[in-house]
């Protein structure tokens, strides 16, 4: 097994890992699952090294922003998941769902306070960053934060990347080398042997884990969906698609009834699938080795990974696109979700035109309920509330029209960030970031002629959409007084 890769780890305290403590933990707060993950990776190292047991804790707080039963529920799935895997080998694991707001206080420290060393996951954005920098100022040991959020190490860049294109030369020119040190299929293997970790009965006795989730102080007006959480409900999803609809990918990812899409972005976002795990998963079926790569980094979407259509247009939305998003987290951690991220000329043009009249408007409320005078519109926000997703195009189209009916983009900017935090399953995400800035401009560029409130950003109808798409079968399924129906 090769070791975690330099570029990944991330010291956050000088200490040493220490050989007298009772085990090595590994906090799984963002890559929540237990095959192909550096971080977890790391942690097996260290119990290998230091011949200690591993105890693996996952926790699930009660304050995050948005918290509601349609999150936690996803999250529990993976937690169950999660345990059985565990358990089948031989690895102590501890799920913690906080019961009260501040009831999870000074858990991690107890259990820090027994470790040899503490191993977390690396995430740029959301609540993580905030929860690893309060960690370091109470864990007094050995303590690290491992990426293992994408193929490139968010680390290894120096700036944020305009454009789809700047970063695909990028990557065209950088990503080799990383291709060929993944993760551990099975980081897990063999620790078993090590022992089983012991938990301090104190800490068992002072925390106690959460029973029922409707029983829990969070927003139940956002139920859970058909979709099942965790990392055997992501894995069966990848397989599904690499078997059903990778070859169809290219076509038709923006057919509204039988969309050829992964379905992987809530798994991604929890970590449950990783992006290791779905790149090797691809590569074996297509039979694809470092040598298909071309020899030069122009930068452009096809042919440079030497695969399938299907396969090329896939990695250019799973790569490029996902990994802008991250990149554009790191490189700027006050703005990323501001419209300060935004380009200059699309900052100017929405400048420009911020006192156009606008012919419809509606509030925060009106736009929530679907209520506005479009069709479309408002059976892509149903399909957003009653399934936590969103067909792909129209996504795009969803929040060009929240700017076209609210009063700024400022204005325009929040509602799309409330809506999809609240409601998205593969929301409060680097990615999703990505898609709602795009609507406002970032990652894009000026496109004629000038419109009013647009101004140069890249406009879209609903007029177009309803010709460029076939909805009469999208519009029946999520309109007023359809019963809610995932798309397979």
């Amino acid at each position: 097994m090769a070791r975690v890769p330099d570029d990944r780890i991330r010291p956050l305290t000088e200490a040493t890992p220490d050989s007298s403590g009772r085990y090595v933990l590994y906090w799984m707060i963002a890559q929540r699952r237990l095959r192909h993950s550096f971080a977890l990776q790391r942690a097996a190292e260290h119990a290998r090294a230091l011949g200690k047991p591993l105890l693996v804790f996952e926790a699930l707080r009660v304050d995050y922003e948005h918290a509601s039963a349609r999150i936690h529920q996803f999250v529990i799935d993976g937690m169950q998941d999660n345990a059985t895997t565990c358990a089948d080998r031989g690895v102590r694991y501890h799920a913690y769902v906080e019961p009260a707001e501040g009831a999870a206080k000074g858990l991690l420290a107890a259990l820090s306070k027994h470790a040899c060393v503490v191993v977390t996951d690396d995430h740029p954005v959301f609540h993580f960053p905030r929860m690893v920098e309060a960690a370091q100022r109470r864990i007094d040991v050995a303590f690290e934060a491992v990426d293992g959020n994408g193929l490139l190490p968010f680390r290894s860049t120096d700036k944020a990347f305009a454009t789809a294109y700047a970063l695909r030369r990028h990557l065209q020119k950088t990503l080799p080398e990383h291709l060929a040190r993944l993760p551990a299929m099975d980081p897990l293997r063999g620790l078993g042997d090590l022992g089983q970790a012991s938990i301090p009965r104190d800490v068992l006795q002072r925390w106690t884990s959460a029973s029922r989730i409707s029983d829990l102080p969070i927003d139940h007006e956002v139920p859970p969906t058909d979709l099942v959480g965790g990392p055997s409900a992501g894995r069966r999803r990848l397989r599904t698609f690499l078997a059903e609809r990778l070859d169809r990918y290219a076509e038709e990812r923006n057919d509204v009834d039988k969309p050829s899409t992964s379905g992987l972005s809530p798994y991604l976002h929890f970590g449950h699938v990783g992006a290791h795990e779905v790149f090797a998963a691809l590569v074996k079926q297509e039979g694809w080795t470092l040598d298909h790569l071309a020899p030069w980094a122009k930068g452009a979407r096809q042919g440079w990974w030497g695969m399938s259509d299907g396969a090329e247009g896939f990695l250019d939305q799973f790569v490029t696109w996902r990994e802008l998003g991250v990149n554009t987290c790191v490189h700027r951690p006050e703005d990323y979700a501001s419209l300060g991220s935004l380009p200059a000329w699309a900052q100017h043009t929405l400048a420009k035109h911020a006192a156009d009249e606008r012919p419809h408007r509606y509030d925060l409320a009106a736009l929530e309920a679907a209520e506005s005078h479009d069709e479309i519109w408002n059976a892509a926000q149903r399909e957003l509330v009653r399934t936590g997703r969103m067909h792909n195009y129209l996504r795009m189209l969803w929040g060009k029209k929240i700017l076209e009916w609210t009063g700024s983009a400022d204005e325009a900017l929040a509602v799309m960030i409330h809506l999809n935090d609240k409601y998205a399953l593969d929301g409060r995400d680097p990615n999703s970031y990505a898609g709602i800035l795009w609507c406002l401009g970032r990652h894009d560029r000026a496109w004629g002629p000038e419109r009013p409130i647009f101004g140069t950003v890249r406009y879209m109808s609903s007029d177009s959409t309803r010709r460029k798409l076939k909805l009469k079968g999208y519009l029946e399924r999520f309109g007023p007084d359809a019963t809610s129906r995932s798309l397979a």
